[in-house]
């Protein structure tokens, strides 16, 4: 039986995609409920067997737990942008890619980058380190999936404004669903835990409005 042989079109298709690093997504419902403490808890323990991962962009929100949960993890420094008089942090696709660990762990998937970044969208980010073969691993909350966006303005009243396509959550070979009790996320924000007080004040106010 004569074997059949593949088109130099589809061989190249398929060396692609198994020289595609993987993506995984740590996803939850709400700011606080834990997607980036899991992140790098699972990544230091990672590490300590023997694993090379590094922190490629940290969204630690001065939540003291996450600085702590960063532990023997290292970091790709991010990359410095002045705009209009203020310095902001982004992913230094051009460093990670040069260092090329096997995994980097990159917080918040949804995020806009600062105008002159290299890419508008972090994910766009993600999509280019991903094709360089190194796994990524990232965080995401469900509010930001562009085909939910109408279910959640009908639900909360609030419209989202940074979206992501959903064909980049179907990317994913691994979503891993990071959950708390609505009651334990009201106490982590009562405690100043995910904002700082004031803000977690607001933030509980909204909260009971729309349970009411």
């Amino acid at each position: 039986m004569e074997e059949k042989r593949i088109t130099p079109e589809k061989a190249l298709e398929k060396y692609n995609k198994e020289k595609r690093g993987k993506l995984k997504i740590y996803m939850g419902y709400s700011p606080g409920v834990g997607k980036t403490y899991t992140m790098l808890r699972e990544a230091n323990i990672r590490v300590k067997r023997g694993e090379d991962i590094l922190i490629a962009y940290l969204e630690p929100h001065d939540r003291k737990a996450t600085f702590e949960q960063a532990g023997i993890l290292k970091e790709i420094k991010p990359l410095e942008i002045e705009y209009k008089g203020r310095i902001y942090k982004e992913v230094d696709v051009k460093a990670v890619i040069e260092k090329s660990p096997k995994t980097v762990l990159i917080d918040e998937l949804a995020h806009t980058n600062i105008f002159g970044s290299r890419n508008k969208k972090r994910y766009e980010d993600v999509l280019e380190i991903l094709e360089a073969g190194i796994n990524v691993n990232t965080t995401l909350n469900i509010q930001h999936i562009e085909s939910l966006n109408d279910i959640v303005q009908t639900i909360t009243g609030i419209e989202v404004r940074e979206r992501i396509p959903d064909k980049i959550v179907n990317l994913a070979d691994e979503v891993e669903v990071v959950d708390i009790s609505v009651a334990g996320l009201k106490e982590r924000l009562e405690r100043g835990e995910i904002y700082n007080l004031k803000t977690a004040t607001e933030a509980l106010k909204n909260f009971s409005d729309r349970e009411t």
